[in-house]
């Protein structure tokens, strides 16, 4: 059976790890379930890390269609979860539906979009209108060029009670669940204990209800300087199913990330 929002939920509150990885294709997606993965999140990532781009920011909808296509055909029990790319959210809310809804009719359970409070309507106009929604929040690739770089988010006070803010708002608009990225351990515990959906962390520590990482990340495929949040579960696992495991095994038991893989 698969799993679904619901399950998702069900984790939080029992105080289970959900344990998310990022996922491109049916070959892995096959791989992440058996291995015990809960969410198989179909990144706009591939722009960087299967097309080798420079940023998340060429993907279209078209190709994030097909890769979630790809995963819906490889998993029978994982919830699916793709990204709105960039230029698909940030335009009205009727048509932000229209693209969710190709995601969707390719085999997502949920979709995934940046921003905080100027993303609240658009939230609120797909979730009344049957789209689960997961909110994305901290370091937002999409807005790379913005920020002046991938750099660790609501450090200031300012910043963190604005992020607080933006998590409690997507929250009331009617996000499922929110995923944190790059910003200090303290404040992701934070945000996680006020909100009632789950947390998903990657650079956010280990207090939010489960943890992300981009598949190759974590299996040690990563051209350039390695993130501080990004651990290589291949040495010493001797396949790729067990690395995942591995992954699955640490983030379920809170030992990943530690505090070496966390912002203060």
């Amino acid at each position: 059976m698969r799993k679904t929002l619901t399950t998702l939920q069900t984790l939080r509150n029992k105080g289970e790890k959900i344990a998310v990885l990022t996922c491109y294709d049916a070959s892995f997606a096959t791989l992440m379930e058996n291995s015990g993965v809960d969410v198989l999140l179909v990144g706009d990532s591939l722009g960087m890390v299967v097309q080798g781009r420079e940023s998340t920011l060429p993907v279209t909808i078209e190709q994030m269609a097909y890769h979630t296509a790809c995963v819906a055909s490889g998993a029978r029990q994982a919830f699916i979860m793709a990204d709105m790319p960039f230029g698909t959210s940030q335009v009205s809310p009727r048509e932000t539906f229209a693209y969710a809804a190709q995601l969707m009719a390719a085999g997502a359970q949920m979709v995934k979009l940046e921003g905080g409070a100027a993303m609240v309507e658009t939230v609120h106009f797909l979730t009344s209108r049957g789209i689960a929604v997961c909110g994305h929040l901290g370091l937002t690739p999409q807005s790379v060029n913005q920020l002046g770089g991938y750099r660790v988010q609501g450090k200031s006070d300012a910043d963190a009670q604005q992020l607080i803010a933006d998590a409690l708002a997507l929250q009331q608009a009617g996000a499922g669940m929110m995923l944190m990225e790059a910003i200090p351990a303290a404040l992701a515990a934070q945000v996680t204990a006020q909100l009632s959906i789950p947390t998903i962390g990657i650079g956010a520590g280990a207090g939010c209800s489960g943890q992300v990482l981009v598949v190759y990340d974590m299996l040690g495929i990563y051209p350039g300087k390695k993130a501080r949040f990004v651990k290589d579960f291949m040495p010493g696992a001797g396949s790729i199913a067990q690395a995942v495991a591995n992954y699955v095994a640490e983030v379920k038991a809170g030992t990943f990330p530690a505090a070496e893989h966390s912002f203060y």
